[in-house]
């Protein structure tokens, strides 16, 4: 099991964002998470990747504690959140290069999963260019690379293909199968 919540909830005064949620999910699963603005779906993803704790219930990711073994769930798992996190006055190359500095990536072991991740997405050829020249749908291919970089056991997308193509679309679902497949 990749992600276990147990009864976790989770309030802001006197609103409750999160109620009880229990769920698991096992290595090689999709899971989603739908529902309408402002219910809950964000919050629940902040938990499970420690920058924000429950209220109430306990979650674990790859058998770490979201609360008491945060340094461990995040070195499992992988994020791309809804807002880009990369430096467009980066190249799509420098971008993975901190991102693989972040994680501990060894050295040795960096060029290799940045070509890998790179071909992975389709932006091999512009891994020397800089992010402000990609459009939106390279940018977010580049966050899902940045996001598989360091191998995680779980993988998070937030909201991975609003604004995208069709054809972008089918390819973010086809990296994201690969992956799956290559973690089962």
């Amino acid at each position: 099991m990749v992600l276990s919540t147990d009864h976790v909830g989770r309030r802001f005064k006197q609103r409750e964002a999160v109620h009880d949620i229990s769920l698991n999910v096992y290595a090689g699963e999709f899971f989603g998470l739908l529902g309408p603005n402002g219910a809950g779906k964000s919050t629940l993803l902040k938990i499970w990747t420690t920058l924000l704790p429950p209220t109430s219930g306990r979650a674990f990711v790859d058998g770490y504690d979201v609360v008491h073994q945060k340094a461990e769930v995040r070195r499992h798992i992988g994020v791309v959140f809804q807002e880009s996190i990369l430096d467009d006055q980066l190249t799509a190359a420098e971008n993975l290069r901190f991102h693989a500095l972040v994680y501990g990536l060894p050295v040795a072991l960096r060029a290799k999963r940045m070509a890998e991740v790179l071909q992975l997405v389709g932006l091999a050829d512009r891994a020397r260019d800089r992010v402000r020249t990609f459009s939106g749908g390279m940018r977010r291919r580049l966050e899902i690379a940045r996001g598989l970089l360091h191998t995680p056991r779980l993988l998070f997308l937030e909201e991975p293909t609003v604004g995208l193509d069709p054809t972008t679309r089918a390819q973010i679902w086809s990296y994201t199968s690969t992956f799956a497949r290559q973690r089962d």
